[in-house]
């Protein structure tokens, strides 16, 4: 009788090998299109409305930053018509599989859509340096993951400016009429309503954090510029570089003193991390605890998820923020 482990690795493997012998289920009609993470995702079905729906690669709670394709996952890339992605910046894990079906496939990076606008990583002092340098000590980086070894040139978190999602809706509508023509009236119909909620929420937004520009606050990882320049928000640094990786001793008793001497009134963790470490981080001052979800890790995929994921940001920042 085999031991249960070896058991289950074994069904595993099994199940894996099935599921490329079965018909893709992922589409329930219409074009074969793919989307990397639920905020493209969510704009893709927008603007694909009436027409299909595009399958979401990264499901729940998954991180981008250490995803691995299943086997599954490769085969519905490879019959795909196009792949929705933010670019290589992001999404390290879709550099080679879409290298692999290049010509056979149309990969759309949107970070290089026209109209995006870029932000500068941050870097120095309350923000770690997003590479890992040779001078760095072994406690703060002695788990450091060579998967992310590619170069980043821009803070690829570009969808948290709601000016950007309107930028990505134009190019997946150029996208989508080339692939698909015949229904070019659909994608321009849908983008033109998507634009034009996406303006909507952008003011809805602005007018609701007015009240909490002048409250300091820590982020767990540094995903929020974009969401803070829009809005000017005060951020004041971030706890980490890699969300997969613990900082070290020295850096919490940094970011600790930031928080005392800055007087933050806040610290944010994510729902797919450990809350301890927050928990950790306040202990001893006045600051206060919430989430902030960049990926929308508890919402329902779909047309919605990336206006309720900008809202739910917006209310966890008010509610934590705000005062007495």
């Amino acid at each position: 009788m085999l031991p249960y482990g070896r058991f289950l690795n074994r069904l595993r493997r099994g199940v894996g090998s099935l599921l490329l012998l079965l018909p893709l289920t992922g589409w329930a009609a219409g074009l074969p299109v793919v989307a990397s993470i639920k905020p493209v995702h969510s704009l893709v079905a927008g603007v694909m409305q009436g027409v299909g729906e595009p399958y979401l690669l990264l499901t729940g709670g998954v991180s981008p930053h250490d995803y691995r394709l299943r086997p599954s996952d490769v085969r519905v890339i490879e019959q795909a018509k196009a792949v929705f992605w933010i670019g290589p910046d992001l999404e390290t894990f879709l550099i080679k599989p879409l290298a692999n079906v290049k010509g056979q496939v149309r990969a759309v990076a949107l970070l290089e859509a026209p109209g995006i606008k870029f932000l500068s990583l941050r870097a120095g002092g309350a923000w770690e340096a997003h590479r890992h340098s040779q001078t760095e000590s072994d406690e703060d980086h002695d788990t450091h993951d060579h998967h992310h070894d590619h170069e980043v040139s821009h803070d690829p978190h570009l969808w948290l400016d709601p000016m950007n999602a309107i930028a990505m809706t134009r190019q997946i509508v150029a996208i989508l009429s080339e692939v698909d023509p015949d229904h070019q009236p659909d994608y321009q119909r849908n983008g033109a309503a998507l634009i034009e909620r996406l303006n909507r929420l952008n003011q809805q937004l602005e007018a609701d954090l007015a009240s909490v520009k002048d409250q300091p606050y820590v982020v767990f990882h540094d995903a929020y510029q974009y969401f803070e320049q829009r809005y000017g928000l005060p951020a004041v640094g971030s706890v980490v570089l890699d969300p997969e990786q613990r900082p070290g001793a020295r850096r919490i008793a940094q970011i600790q003193a930031r928080i005392r001497d800055l007087k933050v009134r806040c610290v944010f963790s994510e729902p797919q991390f450990e809350p301890a470490l927050a928990a950790t981080l306040v202990s001893g001052s006045d600051a206060r605890l919430g989430v902030l979800d960049p990926l929308g890790a508890e919402l329902l995929a779909g047309p919605d998820a990336y206006f309720q994921l900008l809202e739910g940001l917006t209310h966890a920042l008010q509610a934590c923020l705000s005062a007495d």
